[in-house]
């Protein structure tokens, strides 16, 4: 797993803020990067968004696409990083939705994960199929997160 250090060193360096709207890891993501000292400098905050409808009343996904295709999809990890960004007013967006496990949900498989990036100019998202039990699964979604974002600052 990446480290939150080098990740909020950037945003310093850019001076640039993240937030993050956060499903299968309730906040796991925003309380790494706050782990950093500085980081009060750049994380503006968090959504937990752990249930469907918060996913739209909170972050602002479109109701429709989750009626459509469920809570588990790499579009709601899109709208959840633009909600987050929208919402909590940071450059950067992050959101992230998936199934830690043990058992399926919707019929999407333990281990599967979306994560979406919005900022300035830019929007990604990334789908990730990860092994291990639920506490395994969080921290790689962690991870790929950190990581997905260290990528568009680098």
């Amino acid at each position: 797993m990446t480290s939150a250090r080098p990740v909020v060193a950037a945003l310093l360096r850019l001076g640039q803020t993240v937030a993050a709207a956060e499903s299968l890891t309730a906040g796991l993501v925003t309380a790494a990067l706050t782990e950093v000292p500085g980081a009060s400098a750049v994380v503006r905050g968090g959504l937990v968004v752990y249930a469907t409808d918060l996913k739209a009343k909170l972050a602002g996904v479109d109701p429709a696409l989750l009626a459509a295709h469920g809570a588990v999809h790499p579009e709601v990890a899109a709208q959840l990083a633009e909600g987050a960004r929208s919402r909590c007013g940071a450059d950067w967006g992050l959101g992230l939705t998936g199934v830690a496990g043990p058992d399926p949900q919707d019929g999407v498989a333990p281990g599967t994960v979306h994560i979406g990036l919005a900022g300035p100019g830019d929007r990604d998202v990334r789908t990730h199929w990860f092994e291990g039990d639920r506490a395994a699964v969080r921290r790689a979604s962690v991870g790929a997160a950190l990581d997905l974002l260290g990528e568009h600052l680098a």
